[in-house]
């Protein structure tokens, strides 16, 4: 990577190397700290980022923290005292209501004075510290420094504003007065959520799919559309290398049965399939061609469809090779799906099981949301 790329730009491969120098940048903010995830659980590393979060307002600097109030059910708003003491802001995203529990905050964003960001797909528990590897989770996330981070800062605002989620009549068909693309000169900032018509995340992935030679995507929970996997499938059928890394162990059984459901005809179409062995896999990243996607969104009906997320869309050449040999590091701790074998193997009941969680996950789930949004 170049100098000025290495400036703007560092993965974080790991929950401890992510964590660390999440807790640097707030250390050294001096004007502002944004701050929202999905899961903040009461632990030795929450308290680590409470208190970080604490002394930065006892700088002075202003500090907002969102966190969705499903996503953290286990936490108590007092939790939160501490900061408000110190003149810190909180606000649960969608505080629970049976009339619109459907729409979850998934993003995961942090920036600082408006120059330093952090996104991809840690939420703050003990799970995600390690390596991914020997212990905790394996995840992603990127760095990133200017014009993007900026664009973060803009979007949390609008996230922080609407915390309520107090939809309004026909909100599906409004037009938003938040963006949902912001577009920079170092790559764009795609945002999706709120159940609206037009997702960007859709037909940006579909898009760069259309044009593709090669994909290369490893996502936690798998359950594309029909018009996203009918790309991945066509593009197979043309000769042109599609990958997936998906998750051999999984947090949620429900969401690993669904995307197993659709194993067979993706494997019948020349797409390679990948389950990832050491840890659960909580990891979101998309190499299509010469772009890279990163950020809080799967490849999955929810996050497709129904939560608020964000993907950074990064068409720069030494990001992409760098994600593919953190791809091709992975792959060795992955055991491949064979397409006879798969074929065979499962039983009647075990397909009847597939069935269920996709009929859930793929069509009941957003079912309800609609009517929710209703």
């Amino acid at each position: 990577m170049s100098d000025n790329d290495n400036a703007k730009f560092r993965w974080l491969n790991t929950g401890d190397g992510a964590f660390a120098a999440m807790l640097a940048a707030i250390e050294s903010a001096a004007r502002s700290i944004r701050f929202q995830t999905y899961i903040f659980a009461a632990s030795r590393l929450g308290e680590e980022f409470r208190a970080a979060l604490v002394r930065a307002c006892q700088r002075a600097a202003k500090v907002q923290v969102l966190i969705d109030a499903l996503g953290s059910l286990e936490l108590s708003a007092s939790y939160w005292e501490p900061l408000a003491a110190a003149g810190g802001e909180f606000r649960w995203f969608n505080p629970l209501s049976l009339q619109r529990l459907a729409y979850r905050d998934h993003r995961k964003a942090l920036v600082c004075d408006d120059q330093v960001a952090f996104v991809g797909g840690f939420n703050i528990a003990p799970e995600y510290e390690g390596d991914g590897v020997t212990r905790g989770w394996r995840d992603l996330g990127l760095r990133v420094r200017g014009p993007l981070a900026q664009a973060l800062a803009q979007s949390f605002d609008g996230q922080f504003e609407r915390a309520d989620l107090q939809h309004r009549r026909f909100a599906r068909w409004r037009k938003s007065p938040f963006p949902d693309r912001i577009t920079t000169p170092d790559g764009e900032l795609l945002l999706s959520g709120g159940g609206r018509s037009r997702n960007l995340i859709k037909r940006a992935l579909l898009a760069d799919l259309r044009q593709s030679t090669s994909a290369k995507i490893m996502s936690a929970y798998f359950l594309p559309t029909w018009r996203l996997r009918h790309q991945l499938m066509r593009q197979a059928r043309l000769g042109r290398p599609v990958q997936l890394i998906l998750a051999g162990k999984s947090d949620v059984a429900l969401s690993q049965l669904a995307s197993q459901r659709i194993y067979q005809p993706l494997l019948r179409a020349g797409v390679e399939i990948y389950e990832y062995q050491p840890q659960v896999l909580h990891a979101k990243l998309f190499i299509i061609n010469h772009v890279v996607y990163v950020g809080s969104a799967n490849l999955d009906a929810r996050s497709l469809n129904i939560n608020y997320e964000l993907l950074l869309r990064l068409p720069n050449q030494h990001l992409v090779a760098e994600a593919e040999a953190m791809f091709a590091e992975d792959l060795k701790h992955c055991v491949r799906v064979d397409p006879e074998t798969w074929r065979t193997s499962r039983g009647l009941w075990r397909k009847l099981k597939e069935r269920w969680a996709y009929f859930i996950l793929a069509r009941a789930d957003q079912y309800f949301a609609r009517r929710q949004l209703k």
